[in-house]
């Protein structure tokens, strides 16, 4: 009401005895404890439906059930020190657990098979080699990544090959690749076949949208046909059948068979990986680079493929894991990876224990688990740091 004791109005009426004008501010109240916090995230990732709520307490029984027993069986009851057998038959409460010892007195062999002991330092250096060059590349925001590119891509491969393989030319005795084993072959495949899938991915991706149609249709043939067989397949026609094809003399290594046989596998799913980062880029990318006078190969080079690969850097990530993880088929050729040199020398009398195998398993897991997880880390963060540039 007003100072002249008449009530005023504002329209459909609505009085002034009809508005409410809050004088003082209210606190601001906390969020309900049942959306945020702890309680909040079980809620909303755990429990957020019946169902997802009996499986959660499923899983939740179940790891219950098991967590306890491996704990035990990996720490509680193993065994850690010991020179044979007899330390591995009972534990210090009088239950078998994992042996340990084992793989401590065989780690040497686990990490580089027979490789001579007076030249694993050349093993050791390719590790560090390798360590460095991935560092500077997966390093997003390290200086003159092109250059690393190069060293990873060119300069790395040649350094180890003459490294492990050896050059008496310079003094560094030949080693022949039956000797090598263990975590040095894994490490070796997997890293030839990134090194080799990335850029011949990136050719077949490139020919099978090739505008000509014989290398579009070679392409296609290419890469259906190896992603329509497993890797087993591939890794027994280049050990077992390739030989038949060539005279003895010419007949490859057992191990470079492997390797081209892996790096062909890889570069085909890598290819689609390349493809569908192509079709990710928007047209006018394309269509802008040729008003710009850019030929084919400039246009991809400046163009198409920075935006391509780093929309797909997270799927390559993952597709390099894949390939770490599928790198123990060869096992089933005759190549002593770590699995391989795992089933060999716990079949050594000197150990035989029934604990033997699983603690041997338990280590090439663990070792697998670690790297992967890595990988695993690093292709999140990526997808993160993408998704935060794309909100800007």
């Amino acid at each position: 009401m007003s100072s002249t004791g008449e009530t005023r109005t504002f329209g459909i009426g609505i009085t002034e005895d009809d508005i409410f004008v809050q004088s003082q501010r209210l606190p601001v109240l906390p969020a309900p404890v049942a959306t945020t916090g702890p309680i909040g995230w079980l809620r909303a990732n755990l429990f957020s439906s019946p169902l997802n709520s009996v499986l959660t307490l499923v899983i939740l029984g179940l790891l219950i059930l098991v967590i306890p027993s491996v704990i035990r069986f990996l720490f509680i009851d193993a065994v850690w020190s010991g020179t044979d057998r007899d330390a591995c038959l009972g534990g210090p409460n009088g239950e078998v657990g994992a042996c340990w010892a084992f793989v401590r007195e065989r780690l040497p062999y686990f990490i580089y098979g027979s490789y001579p002991i007076p030249q694993r330092w050349r093993v050791d250096l390719f590790f560090v080699m390798l360590a460095f060059g991935a560092g500077w590349l997966l390093w997003l925001d390290a200086p003159r990544r092109g250059l690393g590119a190069i060293y990873f891509f060119i300069i790395m491969p040649i350094c180890a090959y003459v490294l492990l393989n050896g050059w008496p030319l310079i003094g560094l005795p030949s080693v022949d690749t039956s000797l090598w084993g263990g975590v040095l072959v894994t490490v070796v495949v997997t890293t030839v076949g990134m090194v080799a899938s990335l850029p011949f991915g990136i050719l077949l991706a490139l020919g099978r949208r090739s505008s000509m149609p014989a290398v579009r249709i070679l392409s296609i043939m290419f890469i259906e046909f190896v992603r329509g067989v497993p890797l087993i397949t591939v890794l027994f026609m280049a050990s077992v059948m390739l030989p038949l094809f060539v005279p003895p003399a010419w007949s490859p290594d057992k191990l470079l068979r492997a390797l081209v046989g892996i790096a062909l596998f890889s570069s085909a799913y890598m290819a689609e990986v390349v493809r569908a980062g192509l079709l990710a880029v928007p047209r006018g990318q394309y269509e802008a680079a040729r008003a710009l006078g850019l030929r084919f190969w400039r246009m991809q080079g400046l163009i198409v493929l920075p935006q391509a690969l780093r929309i797909t850097i997270p799927n390559i990530v993952n597709s390099f894991i894949a390939l770490f993880k599928d790198t123990t088929l060869v096992f089933f050729v005759g190549i002593f990876d770590l699995l391989k040199t795992i089933e060999v020398a716990r079949v050594d009398p000197k150990w035989a224990t029934p604990v033997t195998s699983a603690t041997g398993y338990a280590f090439a897991a663990v070792f697998y688990f670690v790297f992967c997880f890595l990988m695993t880390r690093y292709a999140d963060r990526i997808e993160y740091r993408l998704a935060r540039a794309e909100r800007r």
